[in-house]
């Protein structure tokens, strides 16, 4: 097919306002696409030219070499090119412009790729006289644009992998209206060079959409993908926040993330561009990693991890894809001995790789696999690697490796001192079993110490399955022995901290179904199903635990320990589930598991609620009521603790059971003489005592020395002990309705109350003011409602407790109350008066 050439040349001297012409124009390109045409074309000298240069200076100047896109889908190739002006009589520079036009859907001549016509003899520098030559002559084979491009790649080392990364990526179809990407080269034939690599590395349809120019003075306004400038113009390039590689200056520091680019780029140094082609053939995405890796590894070329990662995870996943020749290859530069930089994503791949070719292989092809892989396990640490399985090292490699690895694996496992994770004896435990590694001497020990920080790395780990639990439950599959230890230390543990391990088995479902007892591990696994049937039940959930262990506690105490922690873990029993607990099993059995403990607080934290310190509780219940009944149900489970554990309860523990069964001896039985001392000393000896407690005690006190039948004794200790604590209490115990009630309706009592409240007054401070203001305010309403009768049965009673003066003085008392009353009505009818 005829192919239209266009020429174009810059304006003579003197053609003011055109920047040139049209010289020649083949058919079919229309005055539409010249105009789109001209801007393509065009040339501008670089700085610092001479106005008449010489030959040779004429010579160096750059030449524009592009290829171009059109808007009708059209494509151009063109060169334009600096020539001396002969016009007139100057010798100044002129540019000319030789186009070639492809229409939609037409190759260059051979179907070549435009960049393969930048060597093309035939481009004109002068508009040819008669008919325009017609095809454009192109250089004859490939070698036109692959020659020399070795030497080029190696001597563009440091830039290599970081140019490929962008013309791949100015490639994409996708990438159409992007910035373009700036190549700064000395010599425009470099970038065609730079061109001529892509060519070779991309895919054709890749590089067919590779539009460039290899020399332009203003790349910002480029509507190329790739743009060539010299090193002058790079600054207002990367101005122009384009992407800039500048090959004329320093070699950049760094690299690229772009796995692909950088194994482009190791072909190249390799002087081996063939392995292109060949990675094309092979499946996988156009720019994947692992086609090219797995060629250049194959074909003997080094690569750093991220390559041999993408080889051996592109093999992994396609494991029929190589021949066995290059299988074998691809393994052994893989797993080469004298490679020192392999990272644990490398490690991960190759361990997925054995993984395919295991079965499908001669073990002698993947044994270098799993040598690698074992020996990275235990001297590099890398917890997450696949292993091998154990026939894997039956022949000699596998002797050899054991032979060489066995002693460090022992060495390890046996150290108690130094931190070891959770996945890393895991690990060694896993590749001791494939190496045959006897480890049976070890192993108490190593259990001994894995159980505990399964427990602790799993509660310091995020929610959800810690990351070392499919190793781990692999382990215990794969290993019976182990399985029955581990399992078994778990167990012993589980009483001291049962909530953790319950936790832990929430997360990672241990395998304990077998004939093994473990009846803290089956109580532990139990719990969280019980609690969400039973719900806020806990003495059901109690017993719903303590039946999975499968074992009485009366044989095996330590249940009650680890049932206890489950259930209430962080709260104590009521005091109904602390006597639950308590005739759940003897003294003997809570004394092992140290549950007694539990029931203690059981017992305080009970009688810390309930009646406040004016003799009602806080929900309003009198503190004969409903708290009354609470404080003496767990002042008989003080009694009864204190009978039991005789020798483990002491100190503040044993002063609140005894000052909490005192309460109930108070207000029910008959204490020992000395309440008010008894009271006083067990409060101190139970200090930091609760406050509640500390109420409770002194409210039953008072409510006893209030009572009609109280030792007159016990009274006067009261009294004369000047505790203002405990006077305070007996004022406000003195002022409820219950005392006010009894002192309007029982003559009697108010005598008691009239002798007591008058018969101290000079103990101390605290009593005289105290009993004075009861007897104001208190007693003297209460006669005052009382009849005639009422009062003279007081008066007389108080004479017959007392003596001849005291029922002189309750006369006196109640006289002035009435003498007060009469002078108060008077005074009243006088000022109305």
């Amino acid at each position: 097919m005829s192919l239209a050439q266009v020429h174009y040349t810059s304006a003579a001297p003197g053609d003011e306002g055109t920047a040139g012409r049209f010289t020649a124009v083949g058919p079919g390109v229309s005055g539409a696409l010249l105009a789109e045409i001209e801007p393509l074309v065009r040339y501008e000298l670089p700085g610092g030219v001479p106005e008449r240069p010489s030959d040779g200076e004429l010579r160096s100047l750059p030449q524009a070499f592009g290829y171009f896109a059109l808007s009708d889908g059209s494509r151009l190739v063109a060169r334009s090119a600096p020539v001396r002006d002969t016009v007139g009589t100057g010798a100044g520079v002129r540019f000319h412009a030789h186009a070639v036009h492809l229409p939609p859907g037409v190759p260059l001549p051979g179907d070549r790729l435009p960049v393969e016509a930048w060597r093309s003899p035939h481009w004109v520098a002068a508009t040819p006289g008669g008919a325009i030559p017609d095809p454009l002559a192109l250089p004859p084979g490939p070698a036109a644009v692959s020659e020399g491009l070795d030497d080029f790649a190696v001597s563009r080392g440091p830039w290599l992998a970081a140019v490929l990364a962008d013309l791949r990526r100015a490639s994409d179809a996708e990438a159409t209206g992007g910035r373009p990407v700036v190549l700064v080269e000395r010599q425009c034939a470099d970038v065609a060079r730079w061109l001529g690599l892509a060519s070779v590395t991309l895919p054709r349809e890749s590089a067919e959409r590779l539009t460039f120019t290899t020399y332009t003075r203003r790349p910002g306004s480029s509507a190329s993908r790739v743009v060539g400038v010299g090193p002058e113009d790079a600054g207002a390039a990367r101005a122009a926040g384009l992407r800039v590689h500048e090959c004329a200056g320093p070699a950049p520091a760094g690299g690229t993330g772009d796995v692909w680019a950088t194994t482009a780029a190791r072909v190249w140094r390799s002087r081996s561009p063939e392995l292109f082609r060949e990675a094309r053939e092979l499946p996988g995405e156009p720019f994947a990693a692992g086609p090219l890796a797995v060629t250049a590894l194959c074909a003997g070329i080094a690569l750093g991890p991220d390559g041999r990662a993408a080889a051996a995870g592109w093999a992994a996943d396609r494991p029929y894809a190589l021949d066995a020749r290059r299988t074998g290859q691809l393994v052994e530069a893989i797993a080469s001995p004298g490679i020192d930089d392999r990272t644990a994503p490398e490690f991960d791949a190759a361990g997925r790789l054995f993984g395919a070719l295991e079965g499908r292989c001669p073990a002698s092809v993947t044994a270098p696999l799993a040598a690698m892989l074992v020996t990275e396990a235990v001297r590099g640490g890398n917890g997450s690697l696949e292993l091998p399985r154990r026939d894997a090292f039956a022949g000699p490699e596998g002797a050899a490796v054991a032979e060489r690895l066995g002693p460090e694996i022992l060495t390890e496992l046996a150290d108690t001192v130094g931190s070891r994770s959770v996945a890393r004896t895991v690990q060694l435990l896993r590749v001791a079993r494939l190496l045959g590694v006897d480890g049976t001497e070890s192993l108490p020990g190593v259990v001994d110490r894995l159980a505990p920080a399964l427990l602790a790395e799993a509660s310091a780990a995020q929610e959800g399955s810690p990351g070392f639990a499919p190793a781990l439950l692999e382990l215990l599959d794969e290993q019976f022995e182990v399985r029955t230890a581990l399992l078994g230390a778990l167990d012993r543990i589980a009483p001291g901290d049962p909530g953790a391990v319950a936790r832990f088995l929430e997360r990672v479902a241990l395998p304990f179904t077998g004939t093994q007892a473990l009846p803290h591990l089956r109580m532990c696994a139990e719990v969280p199903e019980a609690m969400a049937t039973l719900g806020g039940d806990r003495a059901a959930v109690w017993h719903r635990v303590l039946r999975a262990a499968g074992i009485s506690p009366f044989a095996e105490p330590l249940v009650l320990r680890t049932a206890v922690g489950l259930v209430w873990e962080d709260r104590a029993p009521t005091v109904e589930e602390a006597r639950l607990l308590l005739d759940a099993a003897t003294s003997d059995s809570h004394r092992v598991a140290g549950t007694w403990a539990r029931l203690v607080d059981a017992a305080l934290s009970t009688s810390a609620t309930g009646t406040s310190a004016t003799g009602t509780s806080a929900a309003g219940t009198s503190a004969t009521g409903t708290s009354a009944a609470g404080t003496d149900e767990a002042a008989r489970l003080a009694h009864d603790l204190l009978r039991g554990f005789p020798g483990e309860i002491g100190g503040r523990e044993r002063a609140g059971l005894l000052l909490l069964d005192l309460v109930r001896e108070l207000r029910t039985g008959a204490p020992e003489p000395g309440w008010a001392e008894r009271v006083r000393t067990l409060c101190t000896q139970a200090e930091p005592v609760e406050p509640a407690l500390r109420e409770r005690a002194h409210a039953a006190l008072v409510e006893r020395l209030l009572a009609p039948d109280r030792p007159g004794a016990e009274l006067y200790d009261f009294v004369h002990g000047a505790d203002a604590e405990l006077i305070a209490a007996y004022d406000r115990a003195a002022r409820t309705e219950t005392v006010r009630a009894r002192l309007r309706t029982q003559p009697a009592y108010a005598a008691d109350c009239f002798t007591v409240w008058t018969a101290h007054p000079h103990a101390g401070r605290a009593w005289p003011p105290v009993a004075a203001a009861l007897l104001d305010e208190v007693l003297r309403p209460a006669v005052r409602g009382m009849s005639a009768e009422g009062v003279a049965e007081v008066e007389a009673t108080v004479g017959r407790t007392g003596s001849s003066g005291r029922a002189d003085a309750f006369r006196d008392w109640n006289r002035s109350s009435t003498l007060g009353r009469l002078g108060r009505r008077i005074a009243g009818r006088v000022r109305r008066g």
